[in-house]
């Protein structure tokens, strides 16, 4: 189990770099903090394009849906309108059925921590809309590729 400030281990490591739109701000040109979970989304996306077989077409072309079960976001600072920030997308190892992910996002500038997070996604059976208690076997031959 993570605890507040224990940093998992990492399997795989993925960073994006993203600018933030005026439409992510809110009347002060501050981050509306809804965003922060986009982010990591993007930071998903990022990872699944860096290490192919994990996109979400990928999971669904493969029979299977993965949604969101757990999502934490911890805000540290704030970024503002204009501001570039990198997002840090690591993937954490489990023998369980199901894909986990820590994030941080730092302010490109001078690299502060601006948030923190953690996410984890099930597996869905697309055809019989169930919950799969076993890794699908594309989800092993991935990590079985990817995983050293």
């Amino acid at each position: 189990m993570k605890t507040k400030n224990k940093i998992r281990e990492a399997a795989l490591i993925d960073r994006k770099t993203i600018t933030v739109r005026f439409s992510e701000v809110d009347s002060m040109k501050v981050v509306w903090h809804g965003e922060y979970i986009r982010y990591f989304e993007d930071g998903r996306e990022s990872f699944g394009k860096h290490y192919d077989g994990l996109k979400y077409i990928d999971i669904y072309d493969s029979g299977y849906m993965a949604p969101m079960v757990e999502l934490n976001c911890q805000y540290k600072q704030s970024l503002t309108f204009g501001e570039e920030a990198i997002v840090e997308t690591r993937y954490i190892p489990t023998s369980a059925a199901k894909i986990m992910f820590d994030y941080t996002i730092y302010r490109a500038s001078d690299n502060a921590v601006v948030a923190t997070g953690s996410s984890t996604q099930v597996f869905i059976n697309g055809q019989t809309r169930e919950l799969e208690l076993n890794s699908p076997q594309f989800y092993l031959d991935w990590k079985q590729r990817w995983i050293k």
